[in-house]
């Protein structure tokens, strides 16, 4: 970390595809703490801190600083990190900053999910109030009613309140600025990237109409309202928000789907969904859900890899369906006949002869069926 770059905390594979995470003002990074473990399963998760909260330097910002000083600062760190493009996630001034990426910098957002947040904040005049009763008395009188601001009666988070006590008034001050000045509704018919908001029903900051008049307005986008969920969803209601990212950053079961298709072909998954039942549909869109959407996505290991552990693992419990199923898989990901030979040889060494014997069986005919096909 530098003082010329927002404090910020990564989890997750390095070779997973990245995803950043923007706190609403006033909190830290920790608004995240309930989502982000479970999202970095999949994702190289990226949170940030605002200036001045957090870990992050207060000189970040100055007076009358925008939104779009904000987004740059975002760049800035990822550029920093080697991330060009990335999925991206806010929770109200740090949704607001993804609506600004996703709108002048369309190249480096690959989806967008705002969060309790607007294309606008209700105008300038509360956070011009807001941001003159900071400087001239600090974050005490504005902490004191966080609680009725971020959550719903009775609810609370101890370390995010504390978060807002103790930000640079100064830096906050700043960020009240650019909500202020930020107004983006004339251009949110040009985000291209795919979208979904989030709304909680009881959020008296960015009520859920802010986030129709987004939806309204960005094509093919998508809109959960959480009840029960004031303006600080993702502590309040992590479970709820949790699910509606996870199928957004996925697309599952379509993104399964697909990939499902590209290892196994069309004819396979054509049969499989031509038997499916009313019995069985929850476990296809299980399949397609996890292991195609989440395992066989992950850029970790190469479709090669993934297949020749796949032949081990079938071999090792005397799978001999969906053995064959995964050589003729095999030979798609780009393994020779050879190839798959040495690997059913280990299997010999660390599953047992008799395995391995059955598992050449199967290759020999799966191998032989596609060169009658070939020739």
């Amino acid at each position: 970390m530098t003082d010329k770059l927002l404090h910020h905390r990564m989890e997750g594979p390095a070779t997973a595809p990245p995803l950043v995470l923007g706190p609403s003002l006033g909190t830290s990074y920790a608004l995240w703490d309930p989502v982000a473990p479970e999202l970095s399963v999949t994702h190289r998760v990226i949170r940030w801190d605002l200036p001045g909260h957090g870990g992050s330097a207060p000189d970040l910002v100055e007076p009358g600083a925008t939104v779009g000083d904000l987004a740059e600062l975002v760049l800035a760190l990822a550029d920093s990190l080697g991330v060009d493009r990335f999925a991206y996630a806010g929770v109200s001034l740090g949704g607001a900053v993804g609506l600004h990426l996703a709108v002048h910098h369309p190249e480096r957002i690959s989806s967008l999910a705002v969060i309790c947040s607007s294309a606008h904040f209700n105008g300038s005049r509360p956070w011009e109030e807001r941001a003159a009763l900071v400087r001239r008395e600090g974050l005490a009188p504005v902490a004191a009613t966080a609680d009725s601001r971020w959550f719903t009666a009775g609810f609370t988070v101890p370390r995010l309140v504390q978060d807002h006590r103790e930000a640079d008034p100064d830096a906050y001050a700043a960020c009240c600025d650019a909500l202020a000045a930020f107004d983006i509704r004339d251009r949110l018919a040009s985000i291209t990237a795919r979208t979904l908001l989030v709304a909680g029903r009881q959020d008296p900051a960015t009520p859920p109409a802010h986030l129709r008049e987004i939806a309204d307005a960005v094509t093919g986008s998508a809109l959960v309202e959480i009840p029960g969920a004031s303006h600080l969803a993702p502590a309040q209601c992590p479970k709820a928000v949790l699910a509606a990212l996870r199928t957004h950053l996925t697309g599952a079961p379509e993104r399964g789907m697909e990939v499902r298709r590209q290892v196994l072909g069309d004819a396979h998954v054509d049969r499989a969904q031509a038997h499916q039942t009313p019995f069985t549909a929850r476990f296809q869109d299980f399949i397609s859900r996890y292991a195609w959407g989440e395992i066989w996505t992950d850029p970790t290991l190469s479709r090669r890899e993934r297949s020749m552990i796949t032949l081990t693992a079938l071999v090792a419990h005397g799978h001999h369906e969906e053995l064959a199923m995964h050589v003729r898989a095999a030979r798609g990901n780009g393994l020779t006949p050879e190839e798959i030979g040495a690997v059913l040889l280990q299997t010999a060494v660390y599953c047992g002869v008799p395995a391995a014997n059955s598992a050449f069986a199967v290759a020999q005919r799966v191998l032989a069926e596609e060169e009658a096909a070939g020739g």
